[in-house]
């Protein structure tokens, strides 16, 4: 038979596991969403992939770009160029711009997503600033690529085949602690 102390003991011990459980959940719950999104696309956001399977003849799709800052790092960032027209499959390079508007080096990291939702597992980068952390020494600016390309099996897809445009958007957020080895 088990004494009530015994009894408080095993519910403590399962409060204390339960808690740790959850304290380790809320550490993962980010990189685990981003695993989600980015392996089903949800959110609008991308894929990524090594090459483009080239051009399908048919009807183009255009795509917009768009830049953000976070009001307290201080870049100007925006696009070189504001929209493309491009058939589905076609390996694209466009390229953003972004300055250093301080006399000190900053690091930003740039979160993006794409609108339509829908369109986001279609929306595929080959190469893209927003992999990795950037770093502008005061009064610098770089010229930064994205590659991409638009899988032709969105025309096949009844939820996405009747789209004409899709919008590429960035926000760059300023990064306190750079990765190290920057």
């Amino acid at each position: 038979m088990t004494s009530v102390a015994d009894k408080n003991r095993t519910v403590g011990i399962r409060a204390a596991l339960f808690g740790l459980a959850m304290l380790g959940l809320a550490f993962a719950s980010v990189p685990l969403y981003r695993v989600f999104c980015q392996v089903t696309g949800f959110a609008g956001t991308t894929q990524r992939a090594e090459t483009a399977p080239g051009a399908v003849a048919g009807a183009s799709i255009g795509v917009r770009f768009d830049a953000n800052i976070e009001p307290s790092l201080p870049w100007r960032f925006e696009p070189e160029q504001e929209t493309v027209r491009i058939q589905p499959g076609a390996r694209t390079t466009i390229y953003y711009r972004a300055t250093n508007l301080t006399g000190r080096t900053t690091t930003g990291r740039a979160m993006f997503n794409v609108s339509p939702t829908q369109a986001g597992p279609y929306f595929s980068k080959i190469e893209c600033f927003c992999f990795t952390e950037q770093t502008l020494k005061g009064g610098q600016s770089v010229r930064m690529p994205v590659v991409f390309f638009v899988d032709p099996k969105i025309r096949e897809d009844d939820g996405t085949k009747g789209i004409d445009e899709i919008t590429l958007s960035y926000t760059f957020y300023p990064v306190e602690k750079p990765e190290s080895g920057r």
